[in-house]
């Protein structure tokens, strides 16, 4: 039996309705649909996490994209929300609009501006003049049915319908090997970006952490939460010395501590983070006892506690 074979003139009206008359049907249906039920005071979104990249990786399943230093921001249909499921509280034109169908994002104020996104997002009552130095990169469609390439053009025509310039779509592109890889990674850090991150093209949005996401850095980073604050020595005699950190444990059994020094600015010294909070730390591998090597501090994690007015 011959397979079917469709005409010229098929094969191209196929192509049009999927790359252009599809996605913008999706697009408009987001505005109809409800939104999923809103989570709940301190109740966190089942996000989709990042392992870390590793040489071998199948790079042609994976669409590439910048990493960008901002804050998680997650739309939920009717509310802006951090990763931990706090409540943001954007300016009312920030959000005016937007479709009743998840976004997953970063609210991002620009490169090596981290700090400053922090600052306005944490804030309970708005900074307008802050609000209008962040962007929100959308870069997935939690709720949306199909593969993330399937999903792509559906979040790039959901953006333009938007029409705000404050919303904007993450670009991904493909590169063919790891030395390209390595390459595009030196040059987004150059000009300033953290990293990359790899997004598997078959996967469906799964809130856990696997390899269908992946981050590429010059350096690997953790999360650890803080015990308490040993005192310092020397030039840091009558300030925080050192943090000790506790890992996250596995199996049930507690995480290992360990010391975390250095990276710390004078005033963090004087007012470092509270104890019980979370914070991230770079490091380069583990030693033998599974401890981070050359670990040196970064920040403490977005999702922290709201400043209170």
């Amino acid at each position: 039996m011959t397979a079917y074979q469709p005409s010229a003139t098929a094969r191209t009206t196929g192509t049009f309705f999927r790359t252009r008359i599809l996605p913008w049907l999706l697009a408009a249906a987001c505005w109809l649909v409800p939104a999923l039920p809103a989570a709940g005071a301190g109740t966190s979104p089942a996000l989709m996490l990042a392992n870390v990249y590793r040489p071998g990786i199948a790079l042609q399943d994976y669409w590439v994209s910048e990493k960008l230093d901002g804050v998680r921001g997650y739309w939920d249909g009717e509310k802006l929300l951090t990763r931990g499921g706090e409540r943001i509280a954007a300016p009312a034109w920030f959000t005016a609009g937007w479709p009743r169908l998840p976004m997953d994002g970063e609210l991002w104020a620009g490169h090596g501006q981290f700090s400053r996104a922090v600052s306005v997002v944490r804030q309970q009552t708005p900074d307008e003049a802050g609000w209008r130095s962040l962007r929100f990169m959308v870069f997935d469609l939690p709720a949306q049915a199909g593969t993330f390439t399937e999903r792509i053009p559906v979040l790039n025509g959901l953006v333009t319908r938007i029409d705000q310039p404050w919303v904007q779509a993450v670009a991904q592109s493909k590169v063919a090997s790891h030395a390209d890889l390595q390459r595009l990674l030196a040059k987004t850090v150059r000009q300033g970006g953290e990293g990359l991150m790899l997004h598997r093209g078959t996967s469906l949005y799964k809130g856990q952490r696997s390899d269908d996401l992946l981050k590429v850095k010059t350096h690997e980073d953790a999360e650890a939460r803080v015990v308490a604050h040993l005192p310092g020595k020397g030039k840091h005699a009558g300030v925080m010395g050192a943090l000790l950190v506790e890992m996250p444990g596995e199996a049930g059994k507690p995480g290992q501590r360990f010391k975390l020094g250095t990276g710390f600015s004078d005033g963090q010294r004087r007012h470092p983070p509270p104890e019980g909070s979370t914070v991230t730390y770079r490091f380069r591998g583990l030693n033998d006892s599974g401890i981070p090597r050359f670990a040196s501090f970064m920040r403490i994690r977005e999702d922290a506690a709201p400043i209170r007015p």
